[in-house]
């Protein structure tokens, strides 16, 4: 059943955890980019309510809690590519602190309460229903870009180096996770490559031109909170678990691109397509 309501109501999650015996938290209210803007809110809309519900998922016995945590934050710039777990841990945005902040109390309820949770940190999320306006997503965003006839930024040279995950893949690894992640466990879910902005912009080119849309990108100096790259090692989920990504990224984005290509079409602004 799907329920609607507030995640720091702690009485309504009460009531909702009161037979569970799995529970995957996904609950977040903020993007690393918008983090910035107002790092006191970041805290406050999240902390709270997510320790509320490690509260309530201790009160009583579980199976297994998966907290899913930011597997492109919590790292901060790395010393070394692919990401193990045990990586130290930097982050340099207040999303990524926030999320961090959120594992620590994992970790104390799982020693004071004996609480049976595992971590989840995913890489970068990409699929057909991500909103480009969120904020969240280069491919999302240069996909968007692309439909309304804008020009897609990036950050330096070739932008940012990011572990891309389709979104079924994803969420196969929190499942793994959760069904054979060992409690008082962090498993990163990625892919372990790496690709720039500037690869994503190779392979939407020729499937923009395809569908008679130009795209036009513009180079900007690089951003001082951007972490360089960020690839994660995704070796000890497969060794516990079996899983690996089935999505290659040149059919992820392919399949990404139908799916948004066919909610802009009809409402495209003038001028969007393509002329010799």
């Amino acid at each position: 059943d799907y329920v609607s309501g507030d995640y720091s109501d702690r009485s309504q999650i009460k009531d909702l955890l009161a037979e569970a015996s799995e529970i995957v938290d996904l609950a977040y209210l903020t993007v690393p980019k918008t983090s910035f803007a107002d790092p006191v809110y970041d805290i406050l809309a999240n902390l709270p309510a997510s320790v509320g519900l490690l509260l309530e998922a201790a009160a009583r016995p579980r199976r297994k809690i998966v907290l899913v945590s930011s597997g492109g934050t919590v790292y901060g710039v790395a010393a070394r590519l692919p990401i193990p777990e045990d990586h130290p841990k930097r982050p340099v945005s207040p999303y990524g602190i926030t999320k961090l902040a959120i594992e620590h109390y994992a970790w104390m309820f799982h020693h004071v309460s004996n609480l049976p949770v595992v971590v989840a940190r995913p890489a970068n999320a990409y699929g057909e229903e991500q909103r480009a306006q969120s904020g969240q997503g280069f491919i999302a965003a240069a996909m968007h870009c692309i439909t309304t006839g804008r020009e897609i930024d990036v950050y330096g040279p070739a932008g940012t180096v990011r572990d891309y995950v389709h979104v079924s893949d994803i969420a196969a690894g929190i499942v793994a996770a959760l069904e054979q992640g060992a409690p008082g466990e962090a498993y990163n879910i990625g892919t372990g490559v790496g690709h720039s902005n500037l690869d994503i912009l190779r392979l939407l080119e020729p499937l923009a031109l395809g569908a008679g849309l130009k795209m036009q990108a513009r180079f900007l100096p690089p951003r001082h909170f951007d972490v360089p790259a960020n690839v994660l090692d995704s070796s000890k989920l497969a060794a516990a678990s079996g899983w690996r990504p089935a999505v290659a990224l040149p059919e992820g984005i392919e399949r990404t691109w139908r799916a948004v290509l066919a909610r802009a079409r009809g409402h495209a602004p003038a001028g969007m397509l393509a002329t010799n």
